[in-house]
């Protein structure tokens, strides 16, 4: 238990933890609900006993402080109490992402070294490939299987857990970055790491009266940075397990919600439906995004259309530096992702670490008191994911391109392991989707460089039509090769009905090279 238990949060305050802010409100807002999805309501006073039961079974099954439970599964309350109860038994929480192929899911459970794994119906079922080589229990959050369902699982109503002390080092969660492709990464982060979150929160407006309507997935740290202030505040969470367009804004209306957290693909299908202004959304006092490139032109109707302020964060689920924008203060500001937050150290290298002035287009890199405490058993990829200045001090690389302009916002080019270098030249495909986006029948686009014999890389192009529009490729393709420079043309535009994303709404974009090198091979 941490010190502050019984206080109430301040900006000055200096530490807390999520459980014990749930006894607070369990106390003094008992009735108050805090976790609604569909039919099902949980208010202070029934999260608080459903969490302590949590952490009496983990306890009563031998998880320790500091060792790790697994869980693979769509949104719910289940998840959220699970969640919770896994930090008051002082252990870690590593949430899986279920669109994560089995191989992936079984590297990740091991590398954690889960003591118990939760999974809803549809994750076991995808399991079934590599079931035999799990080796620890596998209990159903959904309580699909009877015999191993979470309500058997649970301890006694009555039961009690016994007290752990939380600091602020201690972990608090092992989020992964990957699992769809590539290495996946373990990315602990600490409780003093969450309860900055947390108490950063108040400054949005999080608090006993907010109404935070969630639809992206637990396992992200995209949906933790407004699930944590939300119930730690002694708000409402509305949970949705699947996004839906029409279904959001029907719950948004419902609930009154006053925040949210959207990636940008998820406000381009909102305010894309024809509906959309029919929608109360007069609750809305702030409104975050996060996770992936936000479009300017998408920004200002969502400012034009959207009640409420619109804020966005630029950052890395490991830390470092931090940007925001808040939208509604700065239109002028549309293309950038704002300023670094207070605290923030953010700058920009070049190739050999050397750090460059404004202006200048580099590598972004971070440092702030929200920072990772490493890869889990990867000290290699750790030091590959930091830079030290000149005084000692620990910056998180970024991976992403950018330049600070003379007023201090920063503008994203691209990722740079996505830059193409096409015969010398630097291209970056967010300044041609940029101009392809402008195509009028066009509704999402990407661009991506693939091999070519003469260029060593070349652009190629991807792209979603508008609802009841039929586009010809080939003449798109002359449509924005007449409308950028020569060593910025793509080789070709490939329509497609979607893009590949994740769950948080990235365009995959290795996904796309490597389907396109199977394909099409090696261009001229």
């Amino acid at each position: 238990m941490s010190a502050t238990a019984n206080s109430p949060i301040t900006l000055e305050t200096p530490f807390s933890t999520l459980p014990d802010l749930i006894t607070q409100h369990g106390e003094h807002r008992a009735e108050h609900p805090a976790l609604v999805q569909d039919g099902r309501r949980v208010n202070f006073s029934e999260l608080d006993q459903m969490v302590t039961r949590v952490a009496a079974a983990l306890q009563r099954d031998g998880v320790k402080p500091g060792e790790s439970i697994a869980v693979c599964a769509s949104n719910s309350i289940n998840y959220a109490i699970l969640y919770l109860g896994t930090l008051r038994a002082g252990a870690v929480v590593a949430p899986l992402a279920p669109s994560s192929t089995p191989e992936g899911l079984l590297t990740m459970l091991k590398d954690s070294a889960a003591r118990l794994f939760f999974v809803d119906q549809s994750t076991d079922r995808a399991l079934q490939p590599v079931r035999e080589r799990i080796t620890v229990p596998v209990l159903s959050l959904d309580d699909s299987s009877v015999e191993q369902g979470f309500s058997n699982w649970l301890a006694d109503v009555d039961a009690s857990a016994a007290p752990v002390v939380i600091i602020p080092e201690m972990p608090f969660n092992i989020i992964y970055s990957s699992g769809t492709t590539g290495e996946p990464k373990g990315i602990v982060q600490s409780h003093g790491m969450r309860w900055s979150h947390i108490q950063r929160g108040l400054v949005f407006g999080y608090g006993p009266e907010c109404v935070t309507l969630i639809s992206t997935p637990l396992y992200s740290n995209t949906t933790l940075v407004s699930f944590l202030p939300s119930l730690g505040l002694g708000g409402t969470v509305v949970l949705m397990a699947k996004f839906d367009a029409a279904r959001y804004l029907q719950l948004a209306e419902q609930h009154a919600a006053t925040h949210t957290m959207l990636v940008p693909v998820q406000y381009q299908r909102i305010m894309a439906r024809e509906d959309f202004d029919s929608y109360d959304l007069s609750a809305f006092k702030i409104k975050f995004s996060t996770s992936a490139p936000f479009h300017a032109e998408l920004k200002a109707d969502i400012l034009a259309r959207w009640p409420g302020g619109l804020v966005e964060f630029y950052g890395m689920t490991e830390g470092g530096g931090s940007c925001m924008l808040p939208a509604h203060q700065f239109p002028d500001k549309l293309a950038t992702v704002g300023k670094p937050l207070e605290n923030h150290d953010m700058r920009v290298i070049d190739e050999d670490g050397n750090e460059l002035p404004r202006g200048e287009i580099g590598e972004v890199v971070g440092h702030s008191p929200a920072m990772m405490t490493g890869y889990l058993n990867k000290p290699e990829k750790t030091a590959e994911a930091e830079w030290y200045d000149h005084t000692g001090k620990r910056f998180i690389r970024t991976g992403d391109v950018g330049r600070f302009d003379e007023e201090g916002f920063l503008t994203l080019m691209d990722r740079r392991k996505d830059m193409i270098i096409s015969g010398g030249f630097n291209i970056y495909p967010s300044d041609l989707e940029m101009e392809l986006r402008q195509h009028p029948d066009l509704l999402e686009v990407t661009v991506i460089g693939v091999q070519s014999r003469s260029w060593g890389e070349t652009p190629v192009g991807y792209a979603v039509a508008r609802p009841g529009k039929t586009v010809d490729a080939e003449s798109a393709l002359q449509w924005f090769n007449q409308r950028v420079g020569k060593t910025q043309r793509l080789n070709r535009l490939i329509l497609t009905d979607e893009l590949p994303r994740s769950a948080i709404g990235k365009v995959l974009k290795r996904e796309l090279r490597d389907s396109f090198q199977a394909e099409f091979g090696e261009l001229d």
